[in-house]
């Protein structure tokens, strides 16, 4: 038996450590570990709660709209808050290209380099990748004079030494695939990802006022004003430009994501068998209708990987555990505790963590381990797209059955590496299509001459109840994430935020349950136990975000046993 080290893990948010025992060519376990601590719910104390939103979305410099709105929905909840119709559409539209831009950067700058090789490119034939690409799609830009182009640009590069992010990493690793064709397409893609997403995110600077950290939130609505003949306001032309950004957003999704992500899968059929984690499923539901009230993409359930049923979600049956975390419940060992009961001050009073071994008997993480129901639950695109598919979303269910057909594999290929993979872009294609459809629902609102867009009832602290709680949920593009407040006599009493990362990093709970990482890296097969590529693929499936899980370097952080990773 063999332990190895894979720390830190790049190309995500934040810190993430892996420490997995190999045996006969495969993990045998594995344990999850951020080394980072989090504190931003201490800092929000006797604050007032309307401004919770501008602290929470610190919690990470790449997802600020996401608790942006999640804190903004746990204040309304509390506060009892109906939200206008306009600045429901409004949120629906920047959380919808937020989730598309995510995506797409994901697979391409976060996630590729596990299954493309840069260096192969380098070999290929120009004229032989133009076909390729054609025969995925109308692409304007598939042609060999292009491919070229990127090839002598990469070509360069390498002449001078100037690599880059594509300086340190596996190139010519046995687990890679891909013909030379294949991935001097993807190399072009990965490039071309960059400039659009620069592009049409500026839809955030629209409606929020800048990227990152939007700034246009507001508890009981948003606070850009709609007038459609105003320069200062959201207008016609304004909304036209967003239309325009979209359509681009969704045509890259359709004629270039989508295809790779085809492409590429194509010659990993076997990781649809590998990776499969928990089998348990949590997803809040997103997306309010502002006149129904019900969520485009709907909440649920879904227990050892049963797709026959999907349970309804209840708050009330989440929980966190600190046994194998850096924090103690005092007097509370082995329970977990509601998130309106949570504790983060509360520090680990042991000795120093250890970070040239773990304690995986011990303590061995700062984020902690959720439970719904006392289980481990995956959370993220998988779990969004097995739930919605198994509530009988016929968008979804006809997306699924378009791409598991192309791929030649069943439904059970979903629970996987490779499924988590193919989850997130049958997400990003919905959400993208979906999104002009919110736009034109304002559009048609504001030309009916309502340009309401906050309710102010409950502006006044006066009139609050002397006590109240509430929560918010959204489902991020990595997944389910909650905040909870306590409000007593106009401040913040508690807050605490149970995040997609908290949910798939955690460690194991009081009853020695893995975290979904962990679960989901046994039995994963290593070429090279010295090169682990295979472990960034199943954890970078997952999309993980330390940052979120956890905030304020620790300060005791030690030089660790590092294996060399992109």
């Amino acid at each position: 038996m063999t332990k190895i080290v894979v720390d830190p893990i790049t190309r995500i948010e934040g810190h993430l450590r892996i420490e997995a025992e190999v045996s006969g060519g495969k993990v045998t376990d594995a344990w999850s570990s951020s080394t980072m601590f989090r504190g931003i719910e201490t800092i929000l104390k006797g604050r007032d709660p309307r401004e919770a939103w501008y602290y929470t979305q610190r919690f990470c410099g790449v997802c600020t709209t996401v608790h942006s709105i999640a804190s903004i929905r746990a204040v309304e909840n509390a506060l009892k808050l109906k939200v206008p119709p306009n600045a429901e559409l409004i949120r629906n539209i920047i959380i919808g290209i937020q989730n598309v831009q995510d995506h797409v950067i994901h697979f391409y700058h976060l996630h590729a380099l596990d299954w493309v090789d840069i260096t192969s490119g380098l070999k290929a034939d120009p004229g032989k990748t133009a076909a390729l690409a054609a025969s995925l799609s109308d692409w304007p830009l598939n042609s060999a004079t292009y491919f070229k182009g990127v090839q002598d640009k990469v070509k360069a590069f390498v002449a001078k030494g100037r690599l880059g992010p594509f300086a340190n990493a596996y190139w010519g690793h046995p687990a890679y695939r891909l013909p030379p064709e294949a991935n001097l397409m993807a190399t072009a893609h990965y490039l071309e990802a960059l400039e659009w997403q620069k592009d049409v995110i500026k839809i955030h600077a629209i409606l929020g006022s800048k990227n990152p950290h939007p700034q246009t939130f507001l508890v009981g609505g948003m606070s850009i004003p709609i007038g459609p003949d105003s320069q200062n306001a959201l207008n016609a032309d304004k909304l036209e430009t967003i239309k325009r950004l979209l359509a681009k957003a969704q045509d890259f999704v359709e004629k270039v994501y989508i295809p790779d992500l085809l492409a590429v899968a194509s010659f990993y059929k076997d990781w649809a068998a590998i990776g499969g984690g928990v089998g348990n499923f949590l997803s809040y539901g997103e997306f309010p209708d502002p006149l129904s009230g019900k969520q485009w993409i709907p909440p649920g359930v879904i227990l050892g990987k049963d797709i026959s049923k999907v349970l309804p979600v209840s708050q009330e049956k989440v929980t966190e555990y600190v046994d194998h975390s850096w924090y103690e419940y005092p007097g509370k060992q082995g329970k977990g505790l509601h998130p309106y009961d949570g504790e983060t001050e509360h520090r680990y009073s042991g000795p120093e963590p250890p970070y040239k071994n773990l304690d995986v008997n011990g303590k061995y993480s700062w984020v902690k381990a959720p439970r719904y129901e006392d289980q481990p639950m995956e959370v993220g695109p998988l779990a969004r797209v097995l739930i919605a598919y198994a509530s009988g979303d016929k968008a979804t269910q006809e997306t699924v059955n378009a791409v598991l057909k192309k791929l030649g594999v069943g439904p059970e290929a979903l629970f996987s590496t490779l499924g988590r993979t193919a989850a997130r872009g049958i997400d990003c294609l919905l959400i993208a299509r979906q999104t002009p459809k919110w736009l034109d629902q304002l559009i048609d609102n504001i030309g009916k001459g309502d340009l309401r867009i906050h309710n102010g009832e409950r502006w006044d602290p006066s009139s609050w109840p002397t006590e109240a709680a509430g929560y918010g949920w959204h489902e991020a593009p990595r997944g389910s994430l909650g905040h909870w407040v306590k409000i007593k006599n106009g401040a913040i009493e508690n807050y605490q935020a149970v995040v997609p990362s908290t949910w798939n990093a955690s460690p194991r709970d009081a009853k020695g349950l893995r975290g979904p990482y962990e679960a989901a890296l046994v039995g994963t097969p290593l070429a090279d136990p010295s090169k682990p590529l295979e472990i960034l693929r199943t954890i970078h499936s997952f999309d993980p975000c330390l940052a979120c899980a956890v905030h304020v370097l620790d300060p005791g952080g030690n030089e660790m046993v590092r294996v060399k990773v992109l």
